[in-house]
Parts: structure tokens; sequence; C-alpha cells
């Protein structure tokens, strides 16, 4: 693997060893987001506003300190479903969208089972919902999955449309294929956070990809020639 180098101007998050930020019991890096400027603009003023701003009654502010209370009372103790449940009841969500992908739609009906069993109520929409044919908007039989019969599209922006309609307090992301839950996010009236995300290699755990790069999946971490 080649790596390239970095200025200074370009270092990053990622490129940092110390993590002063979690505890403030060592230094700040130099090129640190905490504590530098962006762009000519002081990153000060960024954090003073939004503190003031997470300090107050507007919807923000309470979803910020209920996930800083479901992660600091829950931490390493509730599963995702679990942690999901709690942060709804905590912010007064009551009707609960669940955007899911076709292929977890069992999940999907799982999870609203749990959500029935815990008081809460749902609205759930498939992403092949409308069942529009994916060459009406342009995609040729050859970039099909099955060519040449009727492949219905997934059609997040409809389903966040569905879940508008019927006024859910949150929704929950189900699978949603790359892209296709940026579209869903993008739409949706309600706060939007995800229960599973898709990887159809490694059964919905992404992150296996990144704790195997140095062995089963280099390929990932090959330059461009």
């Amino acid at each position: 693997m080649m790596v390239r180098e970095k200025n200074v101007e370009s270092l990053s998050c990622t490129d940092c060893s110390i993590y002063n930020c979690r505890t403030r019991s060592k230094a700040f890096p130099g090129f640190c987001l905490t504590t530098k400027d962006n762009d000519g603009h002081p990153i000060a003023e960024d954090i003073e506003e939004i503190k003031n701003y997470l300090q107050g009654d507007e919807e923000d502010a309470i979803v910020a300190r209920a996930s800083a209370q479901v992660e600091g009372l829950f931490y390493g103790k509730l599963t995702r479903v679990e942690e999901i449940i709690e942060f709804a009841n905590r912010i007064g969500a009551k009707k609960i969208g669940i955007a899911t992908c076709a292929g977890l739609i069992e999940e999907a009906k799982i999870f609203a089972d749990i959500l029935t069993a815990k008081g809460l109520t749902y609205y759930s929409v498939i992403c092949k919902v409308g069942s529009v044919d994916k060459a009406e908007i342009g995609i040729l039989e050859e970039h099909k999955i099955k060519p040449g019969g009727h492949e219905a599209m997934c059609n997040p922006i409809l389903q966040a449309r569905i879940l508008n309609y019927h006024k859910t307090d949150l929704n929950v992301v189900v699978g949603l294929c790359v892209g296709h839950d940026s579209l869903f996010i993008k739409y949706s009236d309600a706060l939007v956070t995800t229960l599973i995300t898709k990887d159809r290699l490694t059964g919905h755990n992404p992150a296996v990809a990144l704790y195997t790069a140095h062995s089963y999946y280099k390929r990932l971490l090959q330059t461009k020639e």
C-alpha cells in the first residue's frame, strides 16, 4: 500500500492519535479541529453557538440531550433495537416509521412486533413501493439484476412521502441501499435513525470490511494507478 503524504492544512480527525477532544486529559495536536480555524472561520464561534443552542428547548436540543442520555445510561447494556426504543421514548416519539428494504422485510416485521410490544405504534413502507420498472427511469436492461423482466426500482422518495403523509414522529431505516438511504433521509420530514445498514456480503455488518482490510479485504487498500 502506498502512503500519500498530506500537507498540514488537509490533516483532520482520522490523522489524529491523541483524541484529546474526548477527555481533555492531554494536549490538542496543532491541526485539531476543536482549536483551529476552518477556512478563516474561528471554530470557537461555532462551538459556542452550538453549545448555547443545545441548551435550549428546540427539537434539536431535546434530541441531543436524549442521545447523550441513552449513550451514558445504557452504554454497552442495550442492543441497537432497544436504544432506538429508549431514544424514541425520550424524545416523545409515539409513531415510528419503518423504511425497509424488500430483502429485509422479515427483519422489519420482527422490529414492528417489538415496537408494538413496547407500546409504540408504527407504519411501514417497503422500498419497492410503487412498483416502477427501473427502465422507466432510464436504467438499461443490462444494468438490472435480472434483465428482461419487470424489476421494480427502489423508491426512497415515495417511502419518505408516504411516511410523511402518515405523520410519523421518528423514521427508522432497515437496510436501504447505498444512495437510496441518502434520498430517504433527504425527503423525510421526521428525524431518521438507522437500525440496519445493508451489506449483502457481510450479513449487513459493513464494519467487517474495515476489520479485515489488511487481510481478506486487502483489495480495499489498493491504490488506483
